[in-house]
């Protein structure tokens, strides 16, 4: 089951924060500035100041370790009193609870939503669902949804052989077509067609800097379908970007994908997804 908590920055109650960060200092002035963070007045773009009585400042470097500390009281330590022998996993205000079976899954949901009501907290209605984990052919069709996402992966149903040679379906992370999505936006955003002003290395040195990241974090799990993405995204723009730089490629977007290729066959360094085998087709 995922549960997510819906605004869940924007509507988490002050006082059992500050009882969170109680349990761990008995400092006044530690105490007098988070209680000042919590409720500093946000400024609107018309100037005027809106008072706050609930929520964490967004953007603010102490918001992800007040709300983790809210989390681990409000969810962590009463999961692990309540139900000892149910596995969770938590990142922020998302999370993964492994359930043995339908009736125990609606429970689960069910006292989740009740704990967090306590709090004025409400369980997202769409992102917070039950989700059948099969490991074989006869619960394909279960009515429930069969992935999920989680942390910029989707966990869907895939066959994995097993050691002594023979398939088993289960749930292998790849990256998420949400995650895709994003990365696909930044690309966009380089507009390298634009950037005619660069050389080869400097359009290099922009990109691999935050590509290094991507196949950093997305690469650790079925990394193919993330180089086969980077491939078909990168690869285009770097030949419009070469159209552009060269008179000679202007009208010849064949002869700018065999120069790329050539350049890449001789170079396979210059750009980090080409060293991962993200390297330009003809």
């Amino acid at each position: 089951m995922l549960c997510w908590r819906q605004k869940f920055f924007d509507t988490v109650p002050h006082e059992p924060i500050l009882r969170a960060v109680g349990k761990h200092t008995d400092l006044p002035w530690v105490m007098l500035y988070v209680r000042r963070w919590l409720t500093a007045p946000i400024q609107q773009s018309d100037g005027s100041l809106e008072k706050r009585d609930r929520g964490t400042p967004q953007g603010s470097a102490i918001s992800p370790l007040l709300s983790n500390l809210f989390m681990h009281y409000a969810f962590d330590d009463w999961m692990t009193r309540m139900q000892p022998l149910v596995r969770f996993e938590r990142y922020c205000d998302d999370v993964i609870v492994h359930c043995v079976s339908e009736k125990q899954a609606h429970y689960i949901k069910r006292s989740v939503a009740e704990r967090f009501a306590r709090f004025g907290l409400v369980l997202h209605p769409e992102r917070t669902k039950i989700v059948h984990c099969f490991q074989d052919e006869r619960a394909r069709h279960h009515r429930y949804g069969v992935e999920f996402t989680f942390l910029g992966y989707t966990f869907p149903p895939r066959y994995a052989r097993l050691r002594d040679g023979r398939w088993k379906a289960g749930f292998l992370p790849a990256v998420s077509k949400s995650a895709k999505k994003s990365m696909a936006a930044v690309i966009r955003g380089w507009r390298l067609g634009r950037r005619t002003g660069l050389n080869f290395r400097e359009v290099a040195a922009m990109i691999n800097r935050i590509v290094a990241g991507w196949i950093n974090y997305y690469g650790r799990f079925y990394k193919s379908l993330l180089i086969s993405f980077l491939a078909s995204r990168i690869n285009p723009h770097l030949v419009r970007w070469a159209m552009r730089k060269f008179k000679h490629l202007h009208r010849s977007p064949a002869k700018a994908r065999r120069q790329l290729a050539q350049i890449a066959s001789t170079y396979p360094g210059t750009f980090i997804h080409w060293r991962h085998g993200a390297l330009p087709t003809v």
